[in-house]
């Protein structure tokens, strides 16, 4: 390399589950993370990021490929027999970064492709090297300590995936009968600070019992990715490092993961590349989507997103110069545990939700038979059912109790945003604007009922 040409940055993605924007650093007193709090504090924070969707797959197919997730191929769930798969022609960020000559190595959770032995994972998805053998955040963190050894050695830039399990609910010793919690058997409960219930939850002792598990996960993956920083300033790494610590989605409680509505779509996202000037503790509150990160990530490593890619780079918030501000953010869910088929357009002021089906008014994401944390809004029965459209104006009504539909005043409001949500669906060839959805397991099963 031409020695008058800079180093080309390192990229560095860390990301969670099920986190939404439970840091201290996003205003969250209770939550003990000072780890992450630091990286914002040096770094700069984005407090209106949003996911494509709020499950896991489906938001780490548009995270990885800049596309949503009903035209990448993951409308639903990739592991077991949920089976989506991102199509045979989507490229993912590790192999557009190996192709501009980056080594790319992905450690820990992969729920963006179908799950496959590490070998094909690693071609499929085009990385140089693929461990998925662990997704806890301690052994995924030293993992990380150890390939940062070898790739700052190297002689290529290198992009590093690294994904952590907590803070997903994980089955454990400790549960009671019908519950599953959020602390497997590594994990301690945290309420040292205090536990906070969020506004959409009825404060009850079993929700904060349930809120002091979630911030011990919390709190363990946090020192998890403080051993990935660490290291990274050990190795004098740091400051040509695009850092990017960033969740798939909501927290997995009811309200949250699993809906439409902000607490199911917000996510952290902060960035830190000392070099660039990313740095100080910068704070932006333009409205930014998960697709829009790989053609950031892009432009800042001297390559072009193609023109099929639904993000736009971000680029000029980074580096302080004049951007053109989203005018909205779109969220969708498909499949997760069943069919229940939504869409949203959320705006600086309005979020507009479509339901496609008469399911329960929310899917809880509790992932057992007991829940401990209850919805303050439920009205008729166990689970209300979906209106056809729902209307929320997010500065009176932030927790979004409030369904506005109906309300004469607002039917410009309705009309305005349900056109730009059309819009979008017919535009980007959402399967939805056709009618049904049928899931890889449909198929699976018609094939094993034909062949018999």
């Amino acid at each position: 390399m031409p020695q008058d040409e800079p180093t080309p940055a390192n990229v560095v993605v860390m990301h969670c589950h099920d986190l939404g924007r439970f840091l201290g650093c996003y205003g969250n007193e209770t939550v003990a993370t000072p780890h992450l709090d630091a990286l914002a504090a040096d770094g700069v924070r984005f407090d209106r990021a949003f996911t494509t969707a709020p499950q896991c797959s489906p938001s780490r197919a548009s995270l990885f490929t800049g596309r949503y997730p009903h035209v990448n191929g993951v409308l639903g769930l990739t592991h077991q027999d949920f089976a989506w798969d991102l199509h045979p022609g989507e490229r993912h960020l590790g192999g557009l970064l190996r192709d501009q000559g980056y080594r790319s190595v992905l450690l820990g959770v992969q729920h963006e492709s179908r799950a496959r032995a590490d070998e094909d994972l690693a071609d499929r998805l085009g990385f140089d090297h693929v461990d998925t053998t662990s997704t806890r955040a301690e052994p995924v963190s030293q993992a990380a300590v150890d390939q940062l050894g070898q790739l700052v050695e190297g002689d290529r830039p290198f992009y590093l995936q690294v994904g952590f399990l907590e803070p997903h609910r994980m089955a454990g010793d400790r549960d009671e009968p019908g519950v599953m919690g959020f602390l497997g058997n590594h994990v301690v409960p945290d309420d040292s600070l205090g536990v906070a219930i969020p506004p959409y939850l009825l404060d009850t002792p079993s929700a904060r019992t349930e809120l002091a598990e979630l911030q011990g996960a919390v709190r363990h993956m946090d020192a998890a990715a403080g051993r990935v920083l660490a290291e990274l300033d050990r190795l004098g790494a740091a400051d040509n490092t695009i850092m990017i610590f960033t969740t798939d989605h909501g927290l997995a409680l009811p309200r949250a993961k699993c809906s439409l509505y902000d607490p199911g779509l917000e996510v952290a996202l902060i960035i830190r590349y000392p070099d660039g000037g990313w740095t100080g503790g910068q704070v932006r509150d333009a409205m930014v989507s998960h697709v829009d990160l790989l053609p950031t990530l892009l432009a800042a490593t001297g390559g072009t997103a193609g023109d099929d890619v639904h993000g736009r780079s971000f680029l000029p918030l980074l580096d302080g110069e004049e951007h053109t501000r989203r005018e909205e953010i779109f969220g969708e869910m498909t499949y997760h545990d069943y069919y229940d088929p939504r869409r949203c357009v959320r705006t600086e002021r309005h979020k507009l939700i479509a339901n496609f089906t008469s399911a329960p008014a929310f899917m809880d994401p509790s992932q057992g038979w007991m829940r401990r944390c209850r919805p303050k809004v439920q009205t008729e029965g166990l689970a209300s059912y979906h209106p056809s459209l729902e209307l929320y104006d997010l500065a009176a009504d932030p927790a979004e109790l409030t369904n506005l539909v109906d309300d004469p005043e607002q039917a410009g409001i309705v009309a305005e945003l349900s056109a730009k949500l059309a819009e979008w669906m017919v535009q980007t060839k959402d399967p939805l604007v056709d009618g049904a959805v049928t899931s890889p397991l449909h198929t699976k099963t018609m094939n094993a009922l034909l062949r018999a």
